[in-house]
């Protein structure tokens, strides 16, 4: 049995054996035919949970995002994100490479957001030379921090006044609601379609969904068959999240709280000179690139996986219990104490 303790991302959950057991005994069909019962019911509630009219299954976050941006916009158009989202960042410049979308990054405020000021600047007037302002893009979570109340009506407001659409990647979405309290309908009501990852928090193997309008999931579906993710009998993949939904979201404050229970060991050790928390992610920050790089190789040493640099992001997850995490707080006081 790998007793590893994997902080890297709460991408690296495993399925449980409950998890197993219902994928394999998933009705099945042909989903690109429409005929999946289990993706079918498993699209129907998360539309319904959501608040939106439509969803549909994709294979990864990634593929859901980028479907979204060439739903919304055409060759020429132009989407408005923050310099640091996933979107943006993270997904190998698929929008602009696959879907010929120019993005206009902006900087992320502490808090995770983009300015109003900085969004309403950067809209392009209906002019020959510029792209045409299209959407805007969100991400809530940003680096775990929870959209501020309010500020998506904002976004909302802001983007009606010019003809915007919103999308909103909500890959972290489910502890965004269980951090607040809100519900997954309140939280992705201002946004025309939202991507919801399910192999991160939730547990499953793979699988995101996309919620949207009818009209925008009709055409979202066939954006899917063109980039490749339009899978078979992906029952299996819905199963999967559909068992999560049931039994891994109120479970998420467990991550949280062992998130908080890390932040509280590490904090005031020596060589970190920042310490933050947010939902289920602690961010730190060292005296120097060459310090994480050894703590790193330090922690491999002992069965603990963590990202190296100056900057290290450690996230908790439904195979990190508190044991695990009292182990990582042991483990990196040693670390640091000796290289006093």
């Amino acid at each position: 049995m790998d007793n590893r303790i994997d902080l890297r991302s709460d991408t690296v959950t495993r399925p449980t054996q409950a998890m197993r057991a219902v994928m394999a005994a998933a009705p099945v069909g042909d989903d690109v035919f429409g005929d999946d019962p289990s993706v079918n019911a498993l699209e129907a509630r998360m539309a319904a949970l959501t608040g939106k009219e439509a969803a549909l299954l994709l294979p990864t976050g990634t593929q859901s995002n980028l479907v979204a941006l060439m739903s919304h916009c055409q060759r020429g158009d132009e989407y408005i994100v923050g310099q640091h989202y996933h979107t943006y960042f993270y997904e190998a410049g698929g929008a602009a490479v696959l879907g010929s979308i120019q993005p206009q990054p902006l900087p992320v405020q502490a808090d995770g957001i983009l300015a109003l000021s900085d969004i309403e600047a950067a809209i392009k007037a209906d002019d020959v030379h510029f792209a045409r302002s299209r959407l805007i893009a969100l991400e809530n979570t940003h680096g775990g921090r929870m959209m501020p109340d309010g500020y998506t009506g904002q976004v909302r407001a802001l983007a009606d006044r010019h003809g915007l659409r919103v999308h909103l990647d909500g890959a972290r979405l489910f502890n965004a609601a269980v951090a607040s309290g809100r519900t997954l309908a309140e939280l992705a009501a201002d946004a025309d379609s939202v991507s919801l990852c399910c192999s991160k928090g939730l547990g499953a193997p793979m699988g995101s969904v996309l919620v949207g309008s009818d009209a925008f999931i009709r055409d979202a579906r066939r954006w899917r068959k063109m980039v490749g993710g339009g899978m078979r009998q992906a029952g299996i993949v819905a199963a999967a999240i559909d068992h999560a939904l049931d039994h891994h979201v109120e479970r998420l404050a467990e991550d949280h709280t062992n998130a908080a229970r890390l932040y509280e060991g590490l904090r005031e050790l020596p060589g970190i000179t920042s310490c933050v928390v947010n939902t289920n992610m602690v961010h730190i920050e060292l005296s120097s690139a060459q310090q994480g790089l050894d703590l790193q190789s330090q922690l491999n040493a002992a069965g603990i996986l963590v990202p190296g640099g100056r900057k290290i992001r450690l996230v908790t997850h439904l195979d990190v219990s508190a044991a695990a995490i009292d182990r990582v707080i042991a483990a990196m006081a040693r670390a640091l104490n000796a290289g006093r």
